[in-house]
């Protein structure tokens, strides 16, 4: 059992991606902490909290990297089977978990992971 050290800077990003109703981005994520660590700390400390499975990482449309809450993942067993909605005007990420991607693949194909990112204009900016 690998044991995980709490620092301050982990405990308070953590809160942040918890309290947060759309994915945060690095940059994001460091002008929300007010300084409270470096641009360096907040990336260990996220690649951390996606390798304990307390947070999954998102690959906006633009290629950049969000960071949201796991809701249903324990330990290795990571579950992310739902659609990421990126809005193309205030550029937010949302995680809909209540949608079920659905497709068809051939038998001799084993999907191991998936990443569903629909892109459009979110309530906000309809």
């Amino acid at each position: 059992m690998k044991i995980t050290r709490n620092t301050i800077a982990k405990t308070e990003i953590r809160n942040l991606i918890n309290s947060s109703k759309v994915a945060l981005s690095h940059a994001e994520i460091q002008q929300a902490l007010n300084n409270i660590c470096d641009r360096v700390t907040i990336y260990r400390v996220l690649d951390r909290l996606v390798e304990e499975g307390l947070v999954h990482k998102i690959v906006n449309v633009d290629g950049v990297i969000k960071y949201a809450e796991c809701h249903e993942c324990a330990g290795e067993h990571h579950h992310h089977n739902h659609i990421h909605f990126s809005c193309q005007k205030c550029k937010s990420v949302t995680c809909l978990e209540d949608v079920e991607p659905f497709f068809n693949l051939p038998k001799q194909y084993k999907v191991m992971e998936m990443n569903f990112t629909l892109s459009g204009l979110c309530p906000q900016c309809s």
